[in-house]
């Protein structure tokens, strides 16, 4: 019986290398894999469902599960995880120093629903006080303004959402001084050639989220990882080779990190940084399944509902094929 030949489309990443050089192979699996930006990745896949497997935008996913419409299941996947209080950029001259600045300021979002922005949001209020509708948010592009919104939105009365002038990007608009902020997963460009008036919000982020991670115990889960449903209609035993395979490639680069001989990554001073990160959040800190992120889906999915992204509210079991929510033990 010949293997069974599926598209797989997801970043660049350390913990997919193993699968993708063919040291990790997927029981049953011939796969195609198609390394792209989450961008092209999400777009295709909620507009057109290009892909067998591939990653999914929490957010988005999560409103076309609540919708009954997501062409894709989840198993309990997570490509990427960040902390996102480096995803806040602001303008030096307004004033504004602490989070509570931000009430009443004009902040570009290059999407309002992406899964980066619903956990600032999540912090924002509960740390900060500082809600959704104090703040007058204008969507648009980064770089490109024809950026449009993936998914279509019902906001909660109070919050105001315009979009940016014709032809404008957030981040010529925050350049410019005519928005006062930035909130996305990626820099905009004018931080990055260093604009004079553009820093960060918190002006140590690390340290800031690793204080609130001592307070929450929430690592934000940005990506899971989605089959195309009709295959595991055909195959059921196909959600659970894919999270053998992720999990077993994920272990394989964190064994690889943790070579002292030749640091693996072009960073200096990656020891420190990764003793630093199992003392703050225990040795698997990176986890993938169900049992040991349900808290983590959890919260997410109640700041989903709340802000009127999803229809409903979805519970975590909900966003995954039953049979990826355990595993065999030996």
């Amino acid at each position: 019986m010949s293997k069974l030949q599926l598209s797989i489309a997801v970043g660049n990443y350390d913990r997919m290398r193993p699968l993708i050089d063919g040291d990790v192979q997927i029981d049953g699996v011939d796969p195609v894999f198609m390394l792209q930006d989450p961008e092209e990745i999400f777009f295709r896949a909620f507009r057109h469902a290009d892909y067998d497997i591939c990653e999914l935008s929490l957010s988005s996913y999560s409103v076309k599960t609540a919708a009954g419409t997501s062409p894709y299941i989840a198993v309990p996947v997570f490509p990427s995880r960040a902390f996102r209080h480096s995803s806040i950029y602001v303008r030096a001259d307004r004033g504004i120093n602490r989070p509570e600045d931000l009430k009443g300021k004009r902040i570009g979002v290059p999407e309002y629903q992406l899964t980066a922005n619903v956990w600032v949001r999540m912090f924002l209020e509960e740390e900060y006080g500082v809600k959704a509708s104090d703040i007058r948010w204008v969507r648009g592009g980064y770089e490109d303004p024809t950026r449009v919104e993936k998914i279509a939105l019902k906001l909660p009365e109070g919050v105001v959402l315009e979009n940016a002038p014709e032809g404008r990007t957030i981040s010529n608009l925050l350049a410019e001084g005519e928005i006062d902020g930035v909130i996305g997963p990626r820099a905009p460009s004018c931080f990055d050639r260093g604009h004079p008036q553009v820093k960060y919000l918190f002006e140590d982020p690390q340290k800031a989220a690793a204080e609130w991670y001592e307070r929450r115990k929430l690592f934000p889960i940005m990506h899971t990882l989605g089959i195309r449903k009709s295959l595991t209609e055909q195959h059921p035993w196909l959600p659970g080779a894919i999270v053998k395979a992720f999990e077993k490639s994920k272990e394989i680069a964190l064994a690889r990190l943790s070579d002292t001989s030749a640091t693996k990554v072009t960073l200096p001073f990656i020891e420190d940084q990764l003793r630093n990160a199992r003392r703050l959040m225990g040795h698997d800190f990176w986890s993938y399944g169900f049992a040991e992120n349900e808290k983590v889906i959890d919260r997410f999915l109640a700041q989903h509902h709340a802000e009127g992204l999803s229809s409903r509210r979805v519970q975590p079991a909900e966003l995954f094929h039953p049979a990826s929510l355990e595993s065999f033990k030996i």
